[in-house]
């Protein structure tokens, strides 16, 4: 006879323990999600899901190591704490890594958990999957693909009783020409033969109008042509396409990448120059795709995965191995702001010597439209802008007023020591201004200072 309770029993103990086993594997997998955040905070400058970039692939890492290396997560653990250490205690494999990543020592990370650890872990082996994004356009063009059929019947019906009304109305002005022909007598026709009246006979009679009109003529036409001379060389909102798309509303404003990391030279030099490839690569040889949330209307994650492979193919980098091949190409960039030969503008003096007096006098002056940055108060809010513009007129003129409205910093040291006797002097002069110092008081009109 078979014993049911001792059966029953067995499977309670059976369940028990494959319950507590189960509670025991998703304790050490952590949270996902957690990870995630971890893992873009603390490994994405060197390490990726699905691919390698300065350290190996961690999509598997667990798996991975437990299978060709027989290592568990307290190898991993010991490891992100403090791989050097690990090193030294003569750990095989750890030396092996060290040696095959070109002895590129990994950050440690002792302020890490051993929780936030298992959270990255867990990311590694099941990273959360994101909802696909309806695609408003596709919808678009899908209803607009569905109504096609009735809109092209529709326009047909509309195209065809245009057509027919035409041909109506010029059937009409046909018969009217007729019917005035017919009603015309031979009498009003030779009357109106003998009122056409010459071009000199005209002129004789109202000439003084005539010159009058031709003056008026002249004087339009010579400000006309002196204001285009004027503005011959302003370009003000010219955007040229360029070889490789860039985006300062993503770098600039999204990632908030301050405008000196890149034109380093505006602060110590005269020009700001055009930011060599080697710059690009400071970020882009570990951001190898475009993960940002943005999206310009009209561009795609492909498209701008694509724009950094052409930096790839101008630079010679090889993403899967890591490594230079040697092979670059030129970028012919399309320079936007170019100063005659005849004019000396010093970025540096603006950009460090000038900056909070000329952020003060752009604020003071344009209250809703604020600056944070000197640089914005010439080029505009450059973070804003998907391709960049000309965003001023860089005229003599416009250079003139900025420097007979904006007030000197007379609390950086070198002024106040400097301008001193200056600012005693216009005290007394203009009490009610405060002795304020603009720009052009120190020489900012000079034509030496620029032109020499």
């Amino acid at each position: 006879m078979i014993s049911w309770r001792k059966h029953y029993k067995k499977g309670l103990i059976a369940i028990g323990l494959l319950l507590s086993t189960s509670a025991s594997i998703y304790g050490q997998d952590g949270d996902p999600k957690n990870g995630e955040k971890l893992f873009k905070a603390n490994c994405t400058a060197c390490h990726a899901l699905g691919k390698q970039v300065i350290g190996p692939d961690l999509k598997g890492v667990v798996d991975r190591l437990k299978t060709e290396q027989g290592l568990d997560t307290d190898w991993l653990h010991k490891w992100i704490k403090d791989n050097k250490a690990l090193r030294a205690s003569g750990d095989k494999y750890a030396n092996e890594v060290f040696e095959k990543f070109n002895k590129t020592e990994m950050l440690a990370f002792p302020n890490l958990a051993d929780k936030d650890i298992d959270d990255i872990l867990a990311y590694t082996t099941n990273p959360p999957v994101e909802e696909p994004k309806v695609d408003p356009a596709a919808t678009t063009a899908t209803g607009t693909a569905n109504a096609t059929p009735a809109n092209n019947t529709t326009s047909s019906i509309v195209i065809i009783s245009l057509i027919a009304i035409a041909g109506l109305l010029v059937w009409i002005l046909i018969k009217l020409r007729q019917l005035v022909k017919l009603g015309q007598s031979e009498e009003l026709t030779g009357l109106n033969e003998t009122r056409v009246k010459s071009f000199s006979e005209i002129y004789e009679k109202y000439h003084y109008i005539g010159k009058g009109l031709l003056a008026i003529l002249a004087i339009l036409a010579t400000y006309g042509i002196w204001n285009w001379i004027m503005w011959i060389g302003v370009y003000k909102g010219y955007k040229p396409e360029q070889p490789i798309y860039f985006s300062h509303k993503i770098h600039a404003g999204e990632q908030k990448i301050d405008c000196q990391l890149c034109h380093s030279s505006a602060k110590y030099g005269k020009v700001s120059e055009i930011p060599s490839m080697n710059v690009c690569m400071n970020c882009h040889r570990t951001v190898s795709e475009y993960n940002g949330k943005y999206l310009e209307p009209g561009k795609d994650k492909a498209f701008y995965d694509g724009e950094i492979q052409k930096i790839y193919a101008a630079t010679g980098w090889d993403a899967e191995k890591q490594q230079y091949t040697g092979k670059t190409t030129p970028v012919e960039w399309t320079r936007i702001h170019n100063m005659p030969d005849f004019v000396y503008f010093n970025h540096s003096q603006h950009v460090v010597a000038g900056e909070q007096a000329i952020i003060n006098s752009f604020n003071k002056k344009n209250p809703d439209n604020k600056i944070d940055v000197v640089c914005k108060a010439c080029h505009g809010k450059i973070d804003t802008m998907n391709v960049v513009q000309m965003a001023n007129d860089f005229t003599m003129g416009w250079c003139i007023e900025c420097h007979r409205t904006t007030e000197i910093d007379m609390n950086n040291g070198y002024n106040k020591e400097y301008f001193k006797n200056l600012h005693e002097k216009l005290k007394k002069q203009y009490p009610k201004d405060g002795g304020k110092i603009t720009v052009d008081a120190i020489g900012g009109l000079e034509c030496g200072k620029c032109h020499y």
